[in-house]
């Protein structure tokens, strides 16, 4: 099964142990050690890792070590940036068009808003105070 980043950053436990191992290399029994799951819970989640190309194991000795291999992460933040931007231009447009009917709003003269004055605002007035007198 051919494994991406995203599944592999898409489980708490796998996001710890990244978090872990980005600060120092760690044996797999000190990786193990930290968690509350059993030993093979653990192995399974650092072979999905390994897959993934967020880590590798290194031998030294009887003793096996994860290192963190995180330039891996680079595609998720390539894929968030596109939203972010994405976002931006949007709540840009937002605040531009906020600002306008601010502007609008400053310079009528009653500073009230016209959906409220004229017709409608009458009109909407009659229907409520209609509903009140039913009851």
């Amino acid at each position: 099964m051919r494994r991406d980043v995203f599944q592999a950053i898409a489980d708490p436990t796998r996001r710890e142990i990244i978090s872990m191992i980005a600060h120092q290399s760690l044996h797999l029994n000190s990786v193990a050690e930290k968690f509350d799951v059993s030993r093979p819970a653990i192995s399974k989640h650092i072979k999905i890792l390994t897959e993934c190309g967020l880590i590798t194991i290194k031998q030294q000795g009887r003793h096996r070590y994860c290192e963190a291999r995180l330039d891996k992460l680079n595609e998720v933040s390539d894929w968030v940036e596109q939203y972010r931007k994405f976002w931006t231009q949007k709540l840009d447009a937002l605040e531009t068009y906020l600002g306008e009917l601010q502007s609008k709003k400053k310079q009528s003269p009653s500073g009230r808003s016209r959906s409220l004055s004229g017709r409608a605002g009458k009109k909407n007035r009659k229907h409520v105070a209609g509903k009140r007198n039913s009851r």
